[in-house]
């Protein structure tokens, strides 16, 4: 029976370009659809009906192996379920699930080495690595939802893994429960409206020169996005909330040469965004621009020696910090107002009597407790108590104890610059700021919270 199906697949090949395997729901094909592909010309199409296929399985030429009905290949729970090693191969719409649980063997649901492939609109289930790219340029992941094993989150895999494979496309995945969704060593890269979730980094970059990160939803991960050893990275219209691990950030930079981040949401993070030698490079500025920072511990934290760092129309709205630095020493060189117009603070204490929407005394952060609990960020605990309070009007009341300020925006923005858009009306803010946390996903849980300012975006 298996040899008959393999002749099938080849007569149908040469006549149509596509090749049919038959299968009743529920059974188990053990080799017919590994004789299928071995039996299938270059660049045939197999479609499978509904179905489940046994596996592993190796397409090791140009193929394309898809199902418009929802075919599933079930591995051994052994190695990898599906692998490919050839170029020009697209694996669409099906279920895989049960790879082995070996990381050093890195076993993977799709475990894939060659040019352009297409991986798209698959369910990976019950998985060790999700997909798994080495050495694949010009590919592209699309539409694939990506789960995990049921294991410790230190022995989980990585959802989605691209290791030298530069000039490639991952848009509109879904990515939850693994340990990091990771582009290493891959240049020119788009990371277009993926959702990660519940994962130790949700994406995580390494010698990745000219990225596009934009329109993703990064939430309930240790930290939301961390970039290494890079340059000339574009991170915008990025949703980036409630990625509250140990350092818990939203977006991370280090040893990053320009940066461009612009009109994204970090809501309810521990640090909204992480500077750590970025830039490095002494001539290069990088650029944050329409982002929104609100409800995180803290909005941004620098460490003393950032530099060149270029803050303008951002809105930092009710952190518990909305600006830290990280170690001692003193924060400078960085620029928080440019062609006139600084950012929105939602503790600013002046006023616009000229009512051109920028307040006419400077912003200053210098509080005195501030400035412990950067050195100290054990005691951040005790933000906002009365010891804290005590010991900020005391540098108040003698300007001796007063630190040098760690922001001076020179032009601060009187309401939040996404409302202006809007015209700038309180129903205006109030609505934009609804949509802005249903989106983020955080509104039943900000609801149970204290009163708290106003954000836009």
């Amino acid at each position: 029976m298996r040899r008959s199906w393999a002749a099938i697949g080849i007569a149908a090949a040469f006549l149509a370009g596509s090749v049919g395997l038959a299968a009743a729901p529920g059974s188990a094909q053990d080799g017919d659809l590994q004789a299928l592909i071995q039996a299938a010309p270059v660049g045939a199409r197999i479609v499978l009906p509904a179905g489940t296929y046994a596996g592993p399985i190796v397409i090791d030429r140009p193929l394309t192996v898809e199902s418009e009905e929802g075919a599933m290949i079930v591995g051994t729970g052994e190695g990898s379920v599906v692998t490919i090693a050839a170029d020009d191969v697209t694996l669409r719409g099906l279920t895989v699930r049960g790879s082995g649980i070996s990381n050093d063997t890195e076993d993977a649901g799709v475990s894939a080495t060659g040019r352009n492939l297409v991986i798209e609109d698959n369910t990976l289930t019950d998985v060790l690595f999700g997909i798994y790219l080495r050495q694949s340029p010009g590919s592209i992941v699309r539409g694939n939802e990506v789960g995990a094993k049921d294991l410790e989150p230190g022995r989980r895999g990585d959802g989605i893994r691209l290791w030298e494979s530069a000039g490639s496309t991952v848009e509109r995945n879904a990515v939850d429960g693994g340990r990091d969704l990771v582009m290493w060593y891959s240049n020119g890269l788009v990371v277009r409206d993926n959702t990660v979730t519940n994962g130790r980094y949700g994406l995580h970059f390494m010698y990745s020169d000219d990225v596009v990160v934009e329109g993703n939803r990064l939430s309930g991960n240790s930290v939301g996005a961390f970039l290494m050893y890079s340059r000339r990275f574009t991170f915008v219209d990025n949703h980036v909330s409630g990625n509250n691990g140990p350092s818990g950030y939203g977006l991370g930079l280090k040893d990053i040469d320009g940066a461009e981040v612009h009109d994204n949401t970090f809501v309810e993070n521990r640090i909204g965004v992480y500077l750590d030698n970025s830039p490095t490079s002494p001539d290069v500025r990088q650029h944050f621009t329409g982002n929104v920072f609100a409800y995180n511990d803290v909005g941004v934290t620098l460490l003393p020696s950032v530099r060149r760092n270029v803050f303008s129309e951002n809105a930092f709205v009710d952190n518990r910090e909305q600006v830290a630095r990280q170690g001692d020493g003193v924060l400078r060189d960085n620029i928080w107002t440019i062609d006139g117009r600084g950012n929105y603070w939602s503790d600013y204490a002046g006023y616009d009597a000229d009512q051109n929407g920028i307040g006419d005394i400077h912003y200053r952060i210098e509080d005195l407790f501030a400035q412990v609990t950067d050195e100290r960020p054990d005691l951040r605990l005790l933000s906002e108590t009365p010891a804290a309070k005590v010991v900020d009007a005391a540098a108040k009341a003698f300007p001796t104890m007063r630190p040098d300020p760690k922001v001076i925006d020179d032009a601060p923005l009187v309401q939040p610059p996404m409302a202006a858009k809007h015209g700038g009306s309180l129903p205006a803010v109030q609505i934009i700021t609804a949509l802005a946390l249903l989106t983020a996903g955080l509104l039943p849980t900000l609801a149970a919270r204290r009163p708290r300012a106003e954000v836009a975006t």
